[in-house]
């Protein structure tokens, strides 16, 4: 179990607030607002690792010494919606179930600009019958875009279901489709 305790006196920006995990290991967690062709998006991240990535209603104030993997995570996706990037290298450290980090690593194998269902992912993971679960755990993906649960879709292939709104979704897919491999960075 992930614990988050706030340890900031009262003001607009509620940062720093500390991690603490059932080891007892404390770190300082940081956060940045990217401005998206989509909208704000907010990346939380520690020193090593990206922990979330929401879309936001609006820019706060972030934090002004980013570690290292957060300057990289705001690379990369500018790089990414400059439709110059397919994939993501950055360390990842999503919170969440064994299941739910299982349907997780099987988004990260979903090719660039592809949709597959949530009965496919199912199937993938020798589950036919857990699509509704499949869902569950695409829907509480906590690192949208970079963990790309957008590209899973309903077994007609519809859009279905996404946090950011499907307007956001259906963006993120065209965005995808629109731009050929041959222009894209790794």
């Amino acid at each position: 179990m992930v614990v988050f305790n706030h340890h900031a006196a009262p003001s607009a920006n509620p940062l720093p607030f500390i991690f603490a995990s059932e080891k007892g290991a404390v770190l300082r967690i940081y956060q940045t607002f990217y401005k998206s062709p989509i909208g704000f998006i907010r990346i939380t991240a520690t020193r090593d690792s990206i922990l979330t990535l929401y879309f936001a209603e609006k820019n706060r104030p972030g934090d002004h010494d980013l570690p290292f993997c957060m300057k990289e995570c705001v690379k990369q996706l500018d790089e990414y919606f400059a439709g110059q990037r397919k994939a993501f290298f950055l360390h990842l450290a999503p919170q969440g179930t064994e299941f739910q980090r299982l349907i997780w690593r099987q988004l990260e194998k979903i090719p660039f600009g592809s949709v597959v269902s949530y009965s496919e992912i199912a199937c993938i993971i020798g589950k036919p019958n857990a699509f509704r679960a499949v869902g569950n755990a695409n829907g509480k993906n906590p690192i949208s875009i970079i963990i790309p649960c957008h590209r899973v879709v309903g077994s007609n292939g519809s859009l279905t279901g996404y946090g950011g709104g499907l307007w956001r979704k259906e963006w993120l897919i065209a965005h995808e489709r629109g731009h050929h491999p041959d222009n894209i960075i790794a």
